[in-house]
């Protein structure tokens, strides 16, 4: 029996992404098609040779206002392509490129196209816009049901406790905190893709109104609209290629309860997923040249950079304070496009993958890491917890 990993069989062939702004003058649909042929492009392929679509998400999430948009059948037919393998992905997802790898991987397809589309800034701007996750429906159920009736109608009043918690057990300051967001800030300045780029202090960080206790506006992704679709192609296509990028490993680690709000350890997120990751490779956390560490909330960077062990648990406040170990050149440069608190909430880890190929191709431009050859990337944590070595081809 082979103990090959099944993702030394996938590369990361080509990357793609719209228009990104707070608000897009194109429907959700057009900027799917954008950033699809983009990537397709950058692959060195024709969309003849895609015969894989996945979108994320998939199922009854796809047409919700500001959500996603383009579904699996949309972009096929006007596509016009001829496929061998799809799938609508919902929420679980360890990372974007992790069921487009199986599929190459076992044959299914040979060039996979995964995108997630949103057009939230649009949404949150205009009346009837995309409301809090959990006032959609008038009865509540499931997890729902234990969320609703004490105001927990968004992510942010999730994940606002397990801050809370570990600023308890650890220490964590506010003024500490503040270097994620005012780090990527520097960061985004440098990207002109980016949703904001204008410089952002530690001061301006504490005099912000707070949104839920003790995550304040700028320890919040940023509504935007924009797409970004990634193939993932059969490494031994790799000739056919642009600029593969190689999969050196990944996992995704559930190993609690399914729920933000019955999660045991509320200190520590992402662990078990970091474990499972450097158990299938031989490079080590001080291999990494460049870290692009989900960030939806700055307190899951904070939970990322202790799990995969770039520093111990409980001293990531040390880590980041001042923002020179985290910068475009120090010891472990932090989602070096902005990531979401200032790129843009681009979802699901897509905005993060996009990045770490970029670096690891020296295709990043200004902010371009020098030398660039191992990046890390994560998504969310706890309940849908993934993690990735990319590397260089």
């Amino acid at each position: 029996m082979s103990t090959e990993l099944f993702e030394h069989r996938a590369v990361i062939s080509g990357i793609g992404q719209s228009a990104i702004g707070r608000r897009i003058d194109r429907s959700g649909f057009q900027l799917t098609l954008d950033a699809i042929l983009a990537a397709v492009d950058d692959a060195g392929l024709t969309v003849a040779d895609i015969d894989g679509l996945a979108m994320f998400p998939g199922g009854g999430m796809a047409n919700l206002p500001g959500y996603a948009n383009g579904n699996l059948y949309e972009v096929q037919d006007a596509l016009r392509i001829t496929t061998t393998w799809r799938q609508g992905l919902v929420e679980g997802m360890a990372l974007p490129f992790y069921g487009p790898a199986q599929a190459v991987a076992t044959g299914a397809a040979r060039h996979v196209v995964i995108w997630r589309t949103v057009k939230e800034g649009s949404a949150a701007r205009d009346a009837g816009g995309r409301p809090a996750y959990g006032s959609t429906k008038p009865l509540a159920e499931g997890p729902n049901a234990w969320l609703l009736p004490i105001g927990m109608l968004s992510p942010v009043c999730q994940i606002a406790p397990f801050a809370t918690r570990y600023m308890y057990e650890y220490g964590l300051t506010r003024e500490q905190l503040a270097w994620i967001p005012v780090t990527q800030r520097a960061h985004a300045a440098r990207n002109p893709d980016a949703v904001y780029r204008k410089p952002l202090s530690v001061d301006d960080y504490l005099e912000a109104r707070m949104i839920s206790t003790p995550l304040c506006l700028f320890d919040c992704d940023v509504p935007a609209d924009g797409a970004t679709a990634i193939v993932v192609s059969a490494a031994d296509r790799a000739a056919d290629l642009r600029a593969p990028v190689r999969i050196e490993a990944m996992a995704g680690v559930v190993d609690d309860r399914p729920s933000w709000d019955q999660w045991q350890d509320m200190s520590r997120v992402g662990h078990s997923t970091a474990e499972a990751l450097w158990a299938r490779t031989a490079l080590r956390p001080a291999d990494v040249d460049v870290a692009q560490l989900y960030d939806g909330f700055s307190i899951e960077a904070i939970w990322w950079l202790e799990a995969m062990g770039f520093c111990g648990v409980g001293e990531a406040g040390g880590f980041i304070d001042g923002g020179k170990r985290i910068a475009l050149d120090g010891e472990l440069p932090l989602n070096t496009w902005g990531g979401q608190l200032s790129g843009g909430r681009l979802h699901a880890g897509f905005g993060h993958a996009a990045e770490a190929v970029r670096q690891l191709r020296g295709e990043a431009g200004e902010r371009q890491i020098s030398g660039a050859e191992v990046a890390a990337v994560t998504n969310v944590g706890g309940i849908e917890a993934g993690a990735a070595l990319l590397t260089r081809w």
